[in-house]
C-alpha cells in the first residue's frame, strides 16, 4: 500500500473501521484529488502538490469531525448517476437504489407512465426514474426549498425533465389533489422513530437533516397513512403505490393500506433479508 494510502486510513480509523477507512481513503484520493488507483496500489512514486496536500487535510479533518463523505465530496453516485449532494438533503442510500430498480424492472414496458415522489431530497428517485424510464412524466414534491433547490440543480445536470413543486405533504388534503393524475406513486418518507436515535451513527444524527429522517415513536405511520390516503385519490385505475419502509414496521403499512382499500398489498425485502419496501395497486 501506498505511504499516502496507508497515511491517511490510520488518520481516519478513529472513527471507522479498517476496511472502511481503507475504502474511504481511495475514495477522496481518487475522486478528490485525480490520484490513479492503480498507482496508489502498485506503490508508484506520487508526490503531492502543496495544493493537493491542502485540499487532502481539509477533507481528512472534516471526515474526522463525522462528517458524512458524501458531504464532503459533494457528490453521491445513484443508480448509475452522480448526484451533488449538501447539507439540508438526507443522502441517497442502497436500499433506496433497489426501490428505484423494482420499479424500473416492473414499469419499463409502461409507455403511459405518469409518477409523483413525494418527498423527493436530492431528487434522486423522481431523476433516476426519469433518466431510466425516459417516456415517463415525472413530478416530485418536497417541503424543503434546500431539498428542492439542490433537485432542480441535479436535473439539469443530469438533463432530466422533472417537475418539482414545494409541497407539504402533511399539509395537503384530499380536496388539495387531482383525481386520477398519476399512474405510480413512489415515496420514501421519514420513518425512523426517535427511540432509535441510540442505534444511530453521529455522522447521520449531527448532520443529514432530521425532517427527512424522524417521526414520532407513538406515529410511526405517520407519513404512510396521510400519502396513502392521497395517493389513493391521484392514482388512476390499478395504479402503483411504491413505499420505503421501517424494517420494523412492514405489518403496519400493510395494515394501513389494507384499511385504505388498496389491493395486491406486498412487503419486499431488501437485498438483507428485511423487510423494506411496500407495494400496492389501486
Amino acid at each position: 500500500m501506498h505511504p499516502i494510502l496507508s497515511n491517511i486510513t490510520k488518520e481516519l480509523c478513529s472513527i471507522y473501521s479498517e476496511k472502511e477507512s481503507l475504502s474511504i481513503a481511495k475514495i477522496v484520493l481518487t475522486d478528490a484529488l485525480g490520484i490513479d488507483l492503480l498507482s496508489l496500489m502498485t506503490d508508484k512514486d506520487i508526490k503531492l502538490s502543496d495544493s493537493q496536500t491542502k485540499i487532502l487535510l481539509e477533507i481528512v479533518e472534516r471526515l474526522k469531525n463525522d462528517e458524512p463523505l458524501q458531504y464532503v465530496l459533494g457528490i453521491s453516485t445513484f443508480a448509475g448517476l452522480q448526484f451533488k449532494i449538501g447539507p439540508g438533503v438526507l443522502i441517497p442510500r442502497q436500499e433506496t437504489e433497489e426501490l428505484v430498480s423494482l420499479i424500473i424492472r416492473e414499469n419499463k414496458n409502461n409507455s403511459s407512465l405518469k409518477i409523483v415522489d413525494i418527498g423527493t431530497g436530492s431528487g434522486c428517485i423522481a431523476i433516476s426514474l426519469s433518466h431510466h424510464l425516459p417516456n415517463a412524466e415525472v413530478e416530485a414534491w418536497d417541503i424543503s426549498e434546500d431539498a428542492i433547490d439542490q433537485a432542480i440543480s441535479n436535473n439539469e445536470r443530469l438533463h432530466t425533465d422533472v417537475t418539482f413543486h414545494k409541497k407539504d405533504v402533511l399539509g395537503l388534503t384530499i380536496g388539495d389533489v387531482k383525481k386520477e393524475s398519476f399512474s405510480l406513486v413512489v415515496s420514501n418518507p421519514p420513518y425512523i422513530t426517535n427511540k432509535e436515535k441510540i442505534n444511530m451513527d453521529a455522522n447521520v444524527l449531527d448532520w443529514e437533516p432530521s425532517l427527512a429522517l424522524f417521526v414520532p415513536d407513538d406515529d410511526p405511520m405517520l407519513f404512510y397513512s396521510h400519502i396513502g390516503l392521497l395517493a389513493y385519490k391521484m392514482l388512476q385505475h390499478q395504479g402503483l403505490l411504491y413505499f420505503e419502509i421501517n424494517q420494523e414496521y412492514g405489518k403496519e403499512v400493510k395494515d394501513t393500506l389494507q384499511y385504505l382499500k388498496y389491493k395486491d398489498i406486498e412487503i419486499i425485502k431488501d437485498v438483507f433479508g428485511r423487510d423494506r419496501f411496500v407495494k400496492a395497486k389501486k
